[in-house]
């Protein structure tokens, strides 16, 4: 088992829980005081792609992705000569090619194209409170920056607010909060998804969400993701909300409308109920029935008018990742998300979350032979988004190359979300009338922020970038949240800029597999990139020779 390191001297960031591949502690807490690298990026930006305390350092690196396989094992190829998919207007001069002018952008779609700043999304934010209160944070920022945020399932099942009547929703206030939040600072960019599972189809959140905000929303059709293999849960502390949620449609564990949990709950042996989504498709029973289901579900998305549909699909096995692939793709959806195992969550069955599913270098290996078996055979494969414990800009490069060209996006979970606990943790503080409003957890700033500052100003390096993006009038309404948010991303897209830079692509769009090469002979034969001494081995003989 390979042990990830729990502190990074060079950048000068260390983790509070145990650390895993993507940098992020396994349990990352809302009221963390730092400072892993997500964490400090979302203050500091770009700085974190530099070695600490220039002029007093040196460093070198103590990587070791030769052991076992996983994107860890995969190692970015960088070149000597060239310049490929230079933008328009500039040259191949060493004056034109320079990391900054490398374009990001990207998208995804159909009939309708939808355009993306940074080529990153939000994993599914659903019904979990985490995602509830620090909502304005993630979807003020993902707008801001230009990027696809998703609403996830049971967000109108969970409401207490909405009414729903013989299958019909009256009124979902906590719905209509997520969606127009995000299409207040939308500018073009990015775009709002809406998940739907077995109870959201039931309670009719397609035809709500269509009604009144029409083409302005993607509908996701939901599988499964790579932490779970069952649907998803909540915790409720309140035996009225159990009722209420058990009354609602949903299995509530242990049932709370049993006299002796009653008691328990009452006494307090019993503290909290979990509430369930059910398992899709158990009256079927072949991937046939799935398909013919699966398109007559899309058939009727279609017609109640969504020009845009996508899946998100969890790490089950290969026959259910082709059937993904197949379906969309004939399905001509816009958007196909594959979640890979390690991925995170709000709250999985913690062991069924460890030992689950097919790991993410694997599973998204296989998708990109499963797409090219279509590719070759001349159909159009569905635009493909990877998931599954990504954080940093070198994961988003790897993910995309290994899935090139059918990932457009890369889905990023707990990583977008921890600026926006972080800054509403800041705003708490510096701005204590907010306190309630924002969640803020602090009651002063630790030592790992006000080092940096004691204001907005000072604290957040993109704090004046956002401010020049809304004016100085609108700044006072942007939750610190979606400026941590913001800041990360200039991060994320400078160091990917670098390394495109350094691979001599100068747009997101041109990077290919050959950008990426094996560190052990395993992850080659897991993933069909090439070793890294036998890339290029022929040409570099070729020159020996001549």
């Amino acid at each position: 088992m390979i042990s990830w390191p729990k502190a990074n001297d060079v950048l000068g960031t260390v983790n509070r829980g145990n650390p895993t591949e993507s940098g992020l502690c396994t349990l990352c807490r809302v009221d963390c005081q730092g400072k892993c690298e997500t964490w400090l990026s979302s203050l500091r930006g770009r700085k974190l792609l530099y070695p600490r305390d220039y002029s007093f350092v040196t460093a070198g690196s103590g990587n070791t992705t030769h052991l076992g396989i996983g994107y860890h094992s995969l190692r970015i190829n960088g070149y000597l000569y060239g310049a490929e998919a230079i933008p328009k207007g500039l040259t191949n001069s060493e004056d034109d090619c320079i990391f900054p002018n490398v374009n990001l952008e990207t998208e995804f779609g159909q009939e309708i194209k939808t355009k993306v700043r940074l080529p990153i999304m939000t994993g599914a934010l659903g019904s979990t409170f985490v995602a509830a209160k620090y909502w304005e944070s993630f979807a003020i920022g993902a707008a801001l920056v230009g990027f696809p945020i998703v609403v996830g399932e049971n967000v109108v099942g969970v409401d207490k607010e909405a009414e729903i009547k013989n299958g019909r929703i009256l009124k979902a206030p906590e719905m209509d909060r997520r969606i127009q939040t995000y299409l207040r600072y939308f500018d073009g960019y990015g775009a709002i998804l809406v998940q739907m599972n077995v109870e959201d189809s039931r309670n009719g959140v397609a035809e709500y969400v269509i009604d009144k905000y029409g083409d302005k929303v993607i509908i996701e059709l939901k599988w499964g993701q790579g932490a779970k293999c069952i649907g998803g849960e909540i915790q409720v502390t309140s035996l009225e909300y159990a009722l209420f949620l058990k009354k609602r449609g949903y299995l509530v564990d242990p049932d709370p409308e049993k006299p002796e949990v009653q008691e328990a709950f009452k006494q307090g042996a019993i503290k909290s109920f979990a509430r369930h989504s059910r398992l899709g498709y158990t009256s079927l029973s072949s991937a046939e029935k799935v398909r013919d289901n699966f398109m007559q579900m899309i058939k009727k998305l279609r017609k109640l008018g969504y020009r845009r549909i996508s899946l998100k699909t969890g790490s089950y096995g290969m026959e259910a990742l082709a059937m993904a692939i197949k379906f969309a793709s004939d399905a001509k959806l816009d958007l196909l998300t594959i979640d890979g195992s390690g991925g995170g969550t709000g709250m999985s069955p913690w062991n069924m979350m460890e030992n689950w599913g097919v790991p993410s270098l694997l599973l998204h290996s296989k998708a990109y032979e499963y797409a090219n078996i279509l590719a070759k055979k001349g159909k159009k494969v569905v635009d493909m988004a990877f998931a599954g414990g990504f954080a940093r800009e070198d994961h988003i490069f790897k993910a995309l190359a290994l899935g090139a060209p059918f990932v457009k996006v890369v889905c990023m979970g707990r990583a977008t979300m921890i600026p926006g606990f972080l800054g509403s943790n800041i705003q708490g503080v510096l701005k204590p009338q907010d306190k309630e409003k924002v969640h803020g957890n602090w009651d002063k700033l630790p030592a790992s922020v006000s080092e940096f500052g004691q204001t907005a100003e000072e604290i957040f390096a993109g704090y004046y970038d956002v401010q020049k993006k809304v004016g100085k009038e609108e700044m006072k309404n942007i939750p610190y949240g979606a400026i941590a948010i913001w800041t990360l991303c200039d991060k994320l897209a400078c160091g990917l800029q670098q390394l495109l830079a350094g691979a001599r692509k100068f747009s997101v769009k041109a990077i290919t597999r050959s950008d990426i090469s094996s560190a052990n002979r395993e992850t080659e034969k897991e993933t069909g990139i090439p070793f890294i001494t036998d890339l290029e081995d022929i040409k570099a003989k070729k020159i020996l020779k001549g």
